[in-house]
């Protein structure tokens, strides 16, 4: 496989105490194939299924795509999940982070938390300039979790996408700017 353009260095390993945020590769595919698979109806609100029916084709089509970086998330060494940087562009300067799965044991904050930190801090010394969210509106649980570390809500995308199921989605749209660093402490 051809390696991927990342010319702003954005997918590296990335750690801090027991998290680690590895650029996702072949190696990977059982473990997060297994991950995936213990919330099945999680799927229901992704533009994209890694569910047991679906994880193989989606997870080549993945690590195919030019336009996502994607990442393993380990903590102690386990699979945890995954999350990618979205549509990076070097000359705006700006990257979405999504398409992220926590396994439901590494739910609650304990995980997403650390690595949106360490991803958006990673963001900042790359050069980006704004990283933002689109999540269904639907997905109270990662709305909540955005809020948590402070990202701004700047709308809705209305019939922003149509995900595998068909459903026909708005994205809520939340953000983080470089004048939001020094009261985030990144």
């Amino acid at each position: 496989m051809t390696p991927k353009s990342d010319p702003m260095g954005l997918l590296a390993v990335l750690e801090a105490d027991e998290l680690r945020l590895e650029p996702l590769e072949e190696h990977h595919r059982d473990a997060l194939r297994e991950a995936c698979g213990e919330d099945e109806q999680a799927w229901a609100m992704f533009g994209i299924s890694y569910d047991r029916e679906h994880f193989d084709e989606a997870f080549s089509r993945l690590l195919a795509n030019p336009v996502r970086l994607p990442f393993a998330i380990l903590v102690g060494g386990e699979m945890a999940g995954l999350t990618s940087w979205i549509g990076a562009d070097a000359n705006w300067r700006s990257a979405e982070i999504g398409n992220t799965y926590l396994r439901p044991r590494f739910r609650g904050g304990q995980v997403n938390l650390p690595l949106k930190r360490l991803m958006l801090m990673h963001g900042f010394a790359c050069g980006l300039k704004r990283m933002f969210f689109s999540i269904d509106v639907r997905n109270e649980r990662s709305q909540a979790a955005v809020r948590k570390i402070g990202a701004t809500f700047e709308g809705v995308l209305r019939n922003h996408m149509i995900t595998w199921t068909g459903h026909e989605r708005d994205s809520a749209i939340w953000s983080i700017v470089e004048r939001d660093r020094e009261r985030l402490g990144l």
